[in-house]
């Protein structure tokens, strides 16, 4: 379908849950893979199934300080009739009947012995240990491949390392994994007022780029930042085509339906415009699209609706071609300050910094268990309008997610914020 940008305005917005789908269905996973040492896999995506090649632990060991025995030697053993065993050499190869050998916690359980006595009920006395409590087959030992069994399955193809994962990987012996390659995303800034530094009458110092740039880099991607391309058609035709071998291509600028916003024209000459125009706020400009098999996410040049878009769509989009899905932004519980308004039928973004209350800004649980409000922190919107100001955005903590069915929020309502730079 030809895309007309000459449209009076957006007679039509697409919702921002449906948005995302349609692009999530234009991005696929690439298929490039590295091999790279388990402890730099923090954070990485698993490219293929991982199985334990060896059990944890590879033998049974010892879950007590104490002394290796044949449990059915301890029978009726207390403390006015011990039972009494030779005493052998500690770390023992192995046990005999009547025999007893010192084990440490974590040591190998000695042939044999199928128990182990703990130190405190034991008494080493010359070459022999009086035993005063009776075990049972098996107490106070670990079993081979109770941790990991021997070919387990660890994680399937798609999961994202943590830490506790890679020491779990070394536990089992592996020192070398196979992860997907990060996704590569081409980041071109566009718009002929931009420059780099000592702006003129008219200038604005390119940081849209910068932002979105190092927004890749946090969530996992590898960012091409570009140079900015001026609003010419053939340049921005050029620039976007040059960059179409990456996972996603993303712009800033040039998105809306004014005569310098060029991309979506370029964007549907090359492919296909899938969306223009998000139910969103700040930055309902928002152009998706597809060229050559590579999703195209056209961001507004305003700093905060820019921002805001990465966030909900080019994330997930270079989530999706790395091999995973985005995981939604950890939030944290707050009071809010004032009130926020909101269009019916648009989902709002209302950027506010948070406040430690006077009982310490920790959330608790009442006897119901509901949040006790007055332990909530208190979130204060930065600014309710205004998707140029970039220091909205940069002073804030979070933003507030108004639902498109409300009418906004009122003073006092416990709400959820978004940490959207926390974490990937």
């Amino acid at each position: 379908m030809s895309h007309d940008r000459r449209e009076s305005g957006f007679k039509r917005r697409t919702r921002v849950a449906d948005a995302r789908a349609t692009l999530l269905d234009a991005a696929s996973p690439h298929d490039r893979t590295e091999s790279v040492p388990v402890e730099s896999a923090d954070g990485r995506v698993v490219a293929e199934p991982i199985d334990a090649p060896a059990p944890v632990p590879g033998y049974d060991r010892a879950a007590m300080d104490g002394y290796a025995v044949r449990a059915s030697d301890t029978f009726a053993a207390g403390d006015r009739s011990p039972a009494v065993l030779a005493a052998k050499p500690a770390e023992a190869d192995a046990v005999a009947p009547g025999e007893a050998a010192r084990v440490h916690t974590g040591s190998a359980v000695p042939e044999g012995a199928d128990a182990v006595v703990m130190i405190e009920q034991v008494e080493a006395v010359g070459d022999e240990v009086e035993v005063f409590d009776a075990v049972a087959t098996g107490e106070n030992v670990g079993e081979a491949g109770e941790d990991v069994a021997d070919g387990q399955r660890l994680y399937e193809s798609g999961h994202v390392l943590r830490p506790s994962d890679l020491g779990l990987l070394r536990s089992v012996g592996l020192d070398r994994i196979r992860v997907r390659e990060p996704p590569e995303v081409a980041v071109i800034p566009t718009g002929e007022e931009l420059v780099e530094s000592d702006p003129g009458p008219g200038e604005v110092i390119e940081t849209n780029g910068l932002t979105v740039s190092r927004l890749v880099e946090r969530w996992g991607g590898e960012a091409r930042y570009r140079d900015v391309v001026t609003d010419d058609p053939d340049a921005l035709r050029e620039a976007v085509a040059a960059d179409l071998d990456a996972d996603v291509v993303v712009t800033t600028g040039g998105s809306s339906v004014g005569e310098r916003d060029l991309i979506p024209e370029v964007v549907d000459g090359l492919g296909e415009v899938l969306v223009h125009g998000v139910a969103l706020k700040p930055g309902h400009p928002v152009c998706l699209g597809r060229a050559e098999g590579t999703p195209v996410v056209s961001l507004p040049g305003y700093p905060v609706a820019c921002i805001v878009n990465a966030a909900q769509f080019l994330r997930p989009a270079m989530k999706r071609a790395g091999g995973t899905d985005a995981e939604p932004f950890p939030t944290r519980r707050a009071t809010l300050s004032r009130k926020v308004a909101s269009e019916p039928g648009v989902r709002t973004f209302a950027r506010v910094s948070l406040s430690e209350s006077d009982e310490g800004g920790n959330s608790t649980e009442t006897g119901d268990g509901d949040a006790d409000d007055d332990a909530l922190p208190t979130a204060t919107p930065t600014r309710a309008s205004g998707s140029g100001i970039l220091s909205s955005v940069a002073l804030a903590d979070g933003w507030v997610v108004v639902p498109e069915p409300r009418e906004g929020l009122d003073a006092g309502d416990p709400v959820d914020v978004e940490l959207w730079e926390v974490t990937p």
